[in-house]
């Protein structure tokens, strides 16, 4: 396990509640003088201390005490186990209280990573909108006659660049994306963006910035990286 993965159990490891696995990682980590898990172990200290000094001390009434020390077979004693024991169960609380709120944190962060997401599918949508609006647009179909391969449309615009909206995309296997390329008349391939599609196989991809009209746009399926030039054969192409 790394550092990261055991930050929410120093507490409970400096408590001496911690059992298991995650025990002897953080041990092992201590052993090899990990400073993260040295900071965080003496952060987690430093906690527990604070809390155990704002416990109040607690005196049970003499008739209570009486029995409970009865019932255990125990005449007299002392009560500084009730103390330590409602300091305990106040750290308990206390811990029980942080893990709660980091994960309330944790769920605040992916709402805050699907709304980001969401502010970027409609700035992509309205940026479509916007290609298909100007009048100097030019549509470019592929795929069309074929029994079921990938089918679409590239629309390029001089001005803007070029918008392909694609449908019956192949799934690809784990490590791979799709990558498309402006082939200039007469050149070489140039890159022009990676993107993914999604679940019923369709996609939109967008490649901003002037262009040359004399050109044929590509896609082919490339590592998740991206290549400098395909490495595959082409899967759907179409020129102006």
């Amino acid at each position: 396990m790394t550092c990261e993965d055991l930050r929410d159990s120093y507490e409970l490891y400096s408590l001496g509640l911690l059992e298991g696995e995650e025990k002897r990682e953080i041990e092992a980590h201590l052993g090899r003088h990990c400073l993260v898990c040295e900071r965080n172990l003496k952060d987690a200290l430093g906690v527990n201390a604070m809390l155990l000094s704002q416990v109040p001390e607690v005196v049970a009434p003499s008739r209570l005490r009486r029995r409970v020390m009865a019932s255990v077979g125990i005449e007299r004693a002392g009560w500084a186990w009730v103390a330590a024991l409602a300091a305990a169960c106040a750290i308990v609380v206390a811990l029980w209280l942080s893990l709660e709120k980091r994960a309330a944190d944790r769920e605040l962060a992916d709402a805050r990573r699907t709304l980001q997401q969401s502010v970027v599918e409609r700035d992509r949508l309205e940026q479509a909108f916007t290609f298909l609006n100007q009048p100097e647009t030019r549509q470019v179909n592929f795929g069309q006659g074929q029994p079921a391969p990938p089918r679409g449309n590239f629309f390029f615009n001089p001005r803007l660049g070029v918008l392909l909206i694609a449908s019956n995309l192949p799934a690809l296997p784990a490590g791979k994306t799709y990558e498309m390329w402006v082939i200039p008349k007469g050149g070489t391939p140039r890159p022009a963006g990676l993107f993914q599609s999604g679940q019923q196989g369709t996609a939109m991809h967008i490649l901003t910035g002037a262009l040359d009209p004399h050109m044929t746009f590509a896609v082919t399926v490339e590592p998740d990286s991206g290549s400098q030039a395909p490495t595959s054969d082409i899967l759907f192409s179409a020129g102006l």
